[in-house]
């Protein structure tokens, strides 16, 4: 990947996850939940990637 996904789908966290895509969505459905409730606007069916990483993987990417 030559550059960074600012956004990611349920397809891209259920590969990251090893998961189903519907765990996926149930994921990215509390994360954005997490970010209304901070006062960022969401997009429905995708997660911010730098908060992702921050809140699964402590901030660090392992791509």
């Amino acid at each position: 990947m030559a550059e960074e996904k600012r956004f990611l789908s349920a397809a891209d966290v259920s590969q990251i996850m090893e998961c189903s895509t519907s765990r996926a969505y149930s994921l990215i459905r509390q994360l954005n939940a997490e970010m209304t409730e901070k006062g960022f606007i969401v997009m429905a069916g995708k997660i911010n990637a730098k908060y992702f990483y921050e809140r699964i993987y402590d901030g660090k990417a392992s791509v």
